[in-house]
C-alpha cells in the first residue's frame, strides 16, 4: 500500500471509531444499555432482535463497535506491514486497537453483569482514548503526506519544554474532566444543579449527593476553559512561525468554549427530553473532539521540543525529501 491508501485507511478507521463512540453516547443518553437484555453477543436470544427502539439502538451500537474493531485490526496490519519504521504512527494504531478491544470487553461485561457508575465512566474514557488515537493516526498521515510538498521553509520551529509540559498537563486534566462528566451521567446527577451559571440559585450549593457531583463537574469544566484559553494564547502568540501549533491551539480553545456553552444549553433543555438528547449528544461530541485535538497537540509539542526534531523526522520518514 502507498501513503495515499494508508491515509484513506486511517480516515476510514477514524470515521468508524467516531460512529462507535457516538453510538455509545446514544446508548447512555437513551438508557438503552439493556435493550438486548443481559445477553452478549446475542440480543434477547437472537442474532437479529425484534424491533424495539432500545434493542435497535443497543444492537446497532454493537454492530458498529464490531466494525470499529475490524477497522482497527486492518489498520494495525497495514501500518505494521508498510510503516513500522514510523514509531509515532505505530503508537497511534496500536493505541486505537488496544483501547477499542478494552472498551468492547468492558461494554460486554456491563451487559452481562451490571457495573458501578465509576467503572461505566471509565468505559467511556477508554472509548474516548481509542477515538483520540484514531484521530491522531489520521492527522499524522495527513501531515506525512503534506511533508512531501515543496516548501520554502527549512525546518520545523521548536517549542519550549515549558509549553510542552503545559500542553501535557492540560490534556491530562481534560481527561479528568471527561471522566467526571461521564460519572455525572452514570450516577443520574444531571439534575443535581438546576439553572446556569448558578447551581440551585447559589454560587456554592450544599455539596452532597448528586448536587456535589454536578457542581464539581461545573467547577472542573470552568477551570478547563481557563487553562485551555491560556494554552491557546501561548500556542498562538509564541509560535508565530508554526501555523500548525497555532491552529491546534485556537481549535482547542474554540471547542472548549463551545463545550461550556453546550453545557448551559443542556440545563435549558433538561425537562424537554426530545431536545435534551440532542443537546447532550452535542455536548459529549464537543468534548470528544477537544480531547482528540489536545492529544494530537501533545504529540506534536513533544516532537518539536526535542533537539533537531526536524532532522530526525526527515531521517525517519521520507528519505531525500525536505520536512516542512
Amino acid at each position: 500500500m502507498n501513503d495515499k491508501q494508508l491515509k484513506w485507511l486511517s480516515y476510514i478507521t477514524c470515521l468508524v471509531m467516531f460512529f462507535a463512540t457516538f453510538g455509545g453516547m446514544v446508548v447512555t443518553k437513551t438508557d438503552s444499555g439493556l435493550g438486548c437484555g443481559q445477553e452478549w453477543p446475542l440480543c434477547n436470544g437472537k442474532f437479529v432482535p425484534a424491533y424495539t427502539v432500545a434493542s435497535m439502538i443497543e444492537y446497532s451500537h454493537r454492530a458498529v463497535s464490531g466494525m470499529a474493531g475490524l477497522a482497527a485490526l486492518a489498520s494495525l496490519l497495514a501500518f505494521w506491514r508498510y510503516k513500522r519504521e514510523r514509531r509515532e504512527l505505530m503508537a497511534y494504531v496500536i493505541g486505537t486497537s488496544v483501547f477499542v478491544v478494552v472498551q468492547a470487553i468492558m461494554g460486554a461485561l456491563a451487559v452481562v453483569k451490571p457495573q458501578s457508575a465509576a467503572i461505566m465512566a471509565l468505559h467511556f474514557g477508554f472509548s474516548l482514548i481509542a477515538f483520540a488515537c484514531s484521530v491522531m493516526l489520521a492527522l499524522g498521515m495527513r501531515r506525512l503526506e503534506q511533508a512531501k510538498k515543496p516548501s520554502g521553509r527549512e525546518g520545523l520551529p521548536r517549542v519550549s519544554k515549558g509549553f510542552r509540559n503545559f500542553v501535557w498537563g492540560t490534556t491530562i486534566y481534560s481527561y479528568v474532566v471527561v471522566y467526571v462528566g461521564a460519572f455525572v451521567s452514570h450516577t443520574d446527577s444531571r439534575e443535581g444543579c438546576s439553572g446556569w451559571p448558578l447551581c440551585n440559585g447559589e454560587v456554592i450549593p450544599e455539596l452532597s449527593g448528586g448536587v456535589g457531583i454536578a457542581f464539581m463537574h461545573r467547577v472542573a469544566a470552568l477551570l478547563l476553559l481557563i487553562v485551555v484559553a491560556v494554552m491557546g494564547h501561548f500556542a498562538y502568540w509564541r509560535n508565530r512561525d508554526n501555523r500548525e501549533i497555532q491552529m491546534l491551539g485556537l481549535s482547542a480553545t474554540l471547542l472548549c468554549f463551545l463545550q461550556v456553552i453546550s453545557g448551559a444549553i443542556i440545563m435549558g433543555t433538561m425537562h424537554n427530553e426530545e431536545v435534551y438528547i440532542f443537546s447532550a449528544l452535542g455536548h459529549t461530541l464537543l468534548i470528544s473532539a477537544l480531547f482528540g485535538v489536545l492529544c494530537y497537540l501533545s504529540v506534536r509539542v513533544w516532537q518539536l521540543s526535542r533537539p533537531h526534531e526536524s532532522e530526525m523526522v526527515q531521517n525517519h520518514s521520507i528519505p531525500g525529501e525536505k520536512v516542512v
